[in-house]
């Protein structure tokens, strides 16, 4: 009798999110020169760097909302820039200076979100409810967004994000002006969506943040990938921040020269 033949392997999962040499030059500014990166599925990615290093400018490429000088970007296989519908249904995100149709109220801009999605009415209705709930925005969600604060603009703009349950989730600088207590809300939502096999991609200036949220570390200077991986391989056995400074080459600066400002009162 013949033997049955083995079982093929299984093909190996698509990153969540893949960049290939993606570029960017504004005039003879080179924002993002030559950024590759792979972000696995089911896990937390924090992309950090300094002021003007690309951060924004890479996310901005990679989710479709600024198209690259070279390079490409894909989706859970779906090429961002050749096939942008199947790609962007796939992802949440929440870019920077987000502008919001602030005219709405928090519960009509969820709605709005949610049927542009092509979600049933009555999906729309309780995820929004429920989103409202969870970021603490219950009993704002008739108030218009043009009355929301700063942290809750982002809230606002983190539960459209969200609404249509998207597998990839790409947020700049999601805990910017964020209370305390809602960012430990927000970071809850983050860790569940994670722990369900959702990926999250972030950037943000907080070392100590993104040491205690996310597994995986992406390190970028002067639209340069530095370093990239688990967050242990990144930190090398020092702290993150530490790891930061050392790799982007930003010693602390003299202060000699504000010794006026230790001057005690007359």
């Amino acid at each position: 009798m013949t033997s049955p033949a083995p079982l093929a392997a299984s093909e190996p999962l698509p990153p969540a999110l893949h960049l290939h040499q993606l570029a960017k030059r504004f005039g003879s500014k080179v924002a993002v020169d030559g950024i590759s990166l792979a972000v696995p599925q089911g896990s937390m990615l924090g992309l950090v760097g300094p002021n003007g290093a690309g951060k924004t400018t890479t996310l901005s490429m990679a989710t479709g909302l600024l198209r690259p000088d070279h390079g490409t970007a894909a989706v859970l296989g779906r090429d961002v820039w050749r096939d942008p519908a199947a790609a962007k249904a796939l992802m949440g995100v929440l870019p920077d200076g987000v502008h919001l149709f602030d005219r709405l109220t928090g519960a009509e801009l969820l709605r709005y979100n949610g049927l542009l999605r092509s979600m049933p009415e009555a999906e729309v209705v309780q995820r929004s409810a429920s989103l409202l709930h969870a970021l603490g925005l219950a009993d704002t969600g008739g108030t218009l967004v043009a009355d929301y604060s700063a942290g809750m603009r982002k809230k606002i703009a983190l539960a459209c994000a969200l609404i249509h349950a998207p597998r990839l989730l790409v947020l700049d600088e999601p805990f910017e002006a964020v209370d305390p207590v809602s960012g430990e809300a927000i970071r809850r939502i983050l860790r569940d969506y994670v722990a369900s096999g959702g990926t999250v991609v972030l950037s943000s200036h907080v070392m100590e943040l993104v040491e205690s949220l996310c597994d995986r570390v992406a390190i970028v200077a002067d639209g340069r990938l530095v370093a990239a991986g688990t967050l242990d391989e990144v930190r090398g056995g020092s702290s993150l921040q530490q790891r930061f400074v050392d790799l982007v080459g930003q010693r602390a600066t003299d202060t000699e020269g504000l010794a006026w400002l230790r001057t005690s009162s007359r």
